[in-house]
């Protein structure tokens, strides 16, 4: 057990051990937490570059991506069921073992996505296979954010609960990061290079990294709140059936919460790619530097906005940033219609930096405390992949359908102003957090 020293006030302070365990924690979740972010979007980025062309090429141009961007939903609508298999036993053999078989199962399924042939050379079984593969990597991702997230969470030191369980929400932007990262390196290859052999790189790439990864969760421990569980034995037999059944209301509200962020940022770093190289003649380097610079900023801006939740509060800030987009959402989509790199560019930054960041900050500590430790990894995993099936997985296709039908990007922001206000209300009538 760790001690507690006394500094030279009289306050008693955690010892250095649980100082060095709790840096472990952080670092296995945030690095867990980029890799799968890094495997999930890099096919969203080569859905918005090279797909349409390379597996769905018998199509229009504009169908071809509606195409690209349908195989890139499935990955999303397969995380709520990868939220329940990996919760059931998260909640019933622990976080830890869970959290390296859904790293590895994504790391397979990506670098096969690598390997995949095209069109060109198996016909429409190509596609086949890669929507099968997209389907592996959300079942994956559906079980990694929130047992990441509790990792962090239930080892964390009372009062620091918002800005620890914000460190693997960090890992998701450093996930962005080398993701686009790789491609605006692969980018620079001759156009036909890029198109024939270049893209695989990043999606190769990815066998190094889940290899770091696994080896970095295999030295966490369990977290205190999961052997608590155990030695009272509360093990809950089938943890989903007890969420739905018991806790019904914390898992809508979790689910209308998160829509407003998860829809945001699938729209800005999917579909607005799209749309800049399609409509706005930017080209694809353009694009990616917007979100990279972004993402860039997440890395301080994420952690910060966690520390103020255990300052003001992680439900009341979670309300503030979700309102704070209902606002912010039209006049920053319409300023990316514009034409403009500058404001296109400006506006990315401050959409993730800003609006995203001050959601997505304190959500792990305000979300983990709706539900009981014992079906607290179901609870989490179901609220927030469901939202991510219905947000992130529709957001690509409904954004391209308003822009069709009402003409510009800047409808869409009329679409994530209303879901800002449902998130708001949502946050508004969940349960406290301590520091609330």
């Amino acid at each position: 057990m760790d001690t507690l020293d006394q500094d030279a006030s009289g306050l008693a302070h955690v010892s250095a051990p649980a100082d060095r365990r709790m840096m472990r924690v952080a670092a296995a979740s945030m690095a867990g937490t980029a890799i799968e972010a890094f495997d999930f979007l890099a096919y969203g980025t080569a859905a918005a570059l090279v797909f349409n062309k390379l597996f769905f090429p018998s199509l229009d141009p504009a169908t071809g991506t509606l195409a690209a961007f349908g195989a890139f939903a499935a990955g999303l609508f397969a995380r709520p069921l990868g939220g329940i298999i990996f919760g059931h036993f998260g909640d019933r053999i622990g976080r830890k073992s869970i959290l390296i078989w859904s790293l590895v199962l994504m790391g397979i399924c990506t670098t096969l996505i690598g390997l995949l042939p095209t069109y060109d050379s198996i016909g429409i079984w190509a596609a086949v296979l890669l929507v099968a593969l997209r389907i592996g990597q959300g079942v994956s991702f559906g079980g990694e954010l929130g047992g990441a997230v509790l990792m962090a969470v239930e080892h964390a030191p009372a009062g620091s609960k918002s800005f620890y369980g914000s460190l693997p929400q960090a890992g998701a932007p450093i996930g962005i990061l080398l993701s686009t990262g790789a491609f605006a390196l692969v980018n620079m290859l001759p156009s036909k290079s890029f198109m024939e052999w270049g893209w695989r790189l990043p999606f190769l790439a990815s066998a190094a990294l889940i290899a770091i990864g696994v080896f970095i969760r295999m030295k966490v421990e369990e977290t205190p709140d999961f052997n608590a569980v155990k030695t009272q034995r509360k093990v809950a037999s089938i943890p989903a059936r007890d969420v739905l059944v018991s806790h019904m209301r914390p898992l809508l509200l979790a689910i209308g919460g998160k829509l407003a962020e998860v829809t945001l940022v699938y729209t800005i770093i999917v579909f607005s790619i799209s749309y800049a190289t399609a409509n706005l003649g930017f080209t694809r380097a353009n694009a990616l530097n917007a979100v990279l610079l972004g993402s860039l900023l997440q890395l301080v801006t994420i952690p910060l906005f966690g520390w103020l939740g255990d300052k003001i509060g992680a439900r009341r800030l979670y309300t503030i940033g979700t309102l704070l987009l209902a606002v912010m959402a039209v006049p920053l989509f319409h300023a990316m219609g514009t034409g403009s790199l500058t404001l296109y560019t400006l506006a990315a930054i401050t959409a993730l930096a800003l609006n995203y960041a001050i959601i997505f900050g304190p959500q792990s500590n305000l979300y983990a405390s709706q539900f009981p430790p014992e079906l607290r990894y179901s609870g989490i995993s179901i609220g927030i992949q469901v939202a991510a099936a219905l947000g992130g997985g529709l957001a690509p296709l409904i954004a391209a359908s308003l822009v069709k039908h009402l003409g510009g990007i800047g409808s869409v922001g009329i679409y994530l102003s209303v879901l800002g206000l449902i998130g708001a209300l949502s946050a508004w009538l969940m349960k406290p957090t301590s520091s609330d």
